[in-house]
């Protein structure tokens, strides 16, 4: 058997399905169909909602929409949720004949109940229970339009007249059942995502329907799904990064008493923002709130090895009386080159397996963020060693304590 990737696999499923007619295909898994039911109420990570009255003008927005929706590039599994039609009897009264006959609309409406629901009309005992005697017309009469149509009425005179006399009868098909939000009726349009970031493919549909769908007045387009989740996870883990990146200066600043050497350190993140950008796009350039999760992770790590090489700096200049800055951050660099690589080499080490296992199941969340974590610390170690030390001897708050003591240039 030939092995296949995950992704080659869902699309050769894709391909295979489609060819089956009168099917709407959307692939996924029991976990992601009860998350994506319980944010959007379908079970696909897009859910473009339509809403309006008439389902003639509903259902024909919802097919333009779809037909938009498929040609953008990562939308698959792109369906509409409505029911299939099922077969109705149509019944359209002739309120001028029934008046002219002597009948009401009740009347006529009650003698067509009972012809094919049925009319309880007594009870049958039978040892110690009972059941309802019903009065209707046989199993297979309501199929037959001639027996339906010749149903006879009775008149307050005692005549009888067939329904067709007072109504107009024809079968037809219509929706099972009407889907409702708000008291407003909807058609949903579903789409998954592969082969690309899910805000991307939204962005698209947007795009493609805001300018190429005219809405009715009184007609209007929700988006629902996966994304709202992400959008608002990215918007609280942003908050959350500034506050830790903000809450890591102020402690760098208490424990060295400089903003400068505070910032020497911060330098760390975009050196380790660098390689998780490159990590992301080397895994597929899709940014994932696992991605950003990862960036988060990186910033702390980053930032730990800036503060073993200044504090090392410091204590070599305070405690062991070094007054040759040069000499100080050269042999500060040196010595913390072994400990910080072992740290970054002990990390990376773990994080191998869970990034080499991106696309098997389960590694959704884990495969992203290794990744980003892995590539961070190849950039920031590499550059921690060459550019902290060089910016240090320029812009260090060691550079100042020496020069008041006359020790250094």
């Amino acid at each position: 058997m030939q092995a296949r990737s995950k992704d080659e696999f869902l699309s050769d499923l894709r391909t295979s399905l489609t060819a089956v007619p009168g099917m709407a295909i959307v692939i996924g898994q029991p976990i992601s169909h009860r998350i994506d039911h319980m944010l959007s109420g379908t079970r696909a990570n897009i859910a473009i909602k339509i809403f309006g009255q008439d389902l003639v003008e509903l259902r024909r927005l919802a097919n333009q929409i779809k037909s938009l929706t498929a040609k953008v590039r990562g939308a698959v599994d792109v369906s509409i949720d409505n029911p299939a039609d099922v077969p109705f009897l149509d019944v359209k009264f002739d309120r001028k004949a029934i008046a002219r006959y002597g009948l009401t609309i009740d009347t006529v409406s009650a003698a067509i109940e009972t012809a094919f629901a049925g009319q309880a009309v007594s009870r049958i005992m039978e040892d110690v229970g009972s059941f309802d005697l019903v009065v209707r017309y046989g199993a297979g009469a309501p199929e037959d339009l001639d027996v339906i149509r010749s149903t006879l009425i009775m008149t307050a005179s005692g005549a009888q007249l067939p329904l067709h006399a007072l109504a107009d009868i024809r079968k037809t098909r219509g929706p099972n059942t009407i889907s409702r939000e708000n008291t407003q009726r909807k058609i949903v349009v579903m789409a998954n995502v592969a082969g690309r970031d899910l805000a991307g493919v939204v962005k698209n549909i947007r795009a493609g329907i805001e300018q190429n769908v005219s809405l009715p007045a009184s007609y209007h387009v929700e988006y629902g799904g996966q994304f709202e989740s992400a959008e608002q996870a990215t918007r609280t883990l942003s908050i959350v990064g500034f506050i830790v990146i903000m809450g890591i200066f102020l402690l760098l600043f208490v424990a060295f008493h400089s903003a400068g050497d505070a910032l020497l350190v911060m330098l760390n993140l975009p050196l380790a923002l660098m390689g998780g950008v490159i990590g992301i796009y080397v895994a597929g350039g899709v940014l994932s709130v696992a991605s950003i999760i990862g960036f988060i992770t990186l910033f702390g790590i980053a930032t730990r090895n800036g503060i073993m090489m200044i504090s090392h700096i410091h204590h070599l200049v305070q405690e062991e009386g070094i007054r040759d800055l040069y000499r100080a951050v050269k042999q500060g660099a040196l010595e913390r080159l072994s400990p910080i690589l072992r740290t970054a080499l002990g990390t990376g080490i773990a994080l191998i397996p869970l990034a080499l296992a991106g696309g098997e199941p389960g590694s959704e969340i884990q495969a992203p963020m290794a990744i980003v974590i892995l590539f961070g610390l190849l950039t920031s170690t590499a550059l921690n060693m060459l550019v902290i030390p060089a910016l240090y001897l320029r812009f260090g708050s060691m550079r100042k304590v020496l020069t008041n003591h006359g020790d250094t240039k």
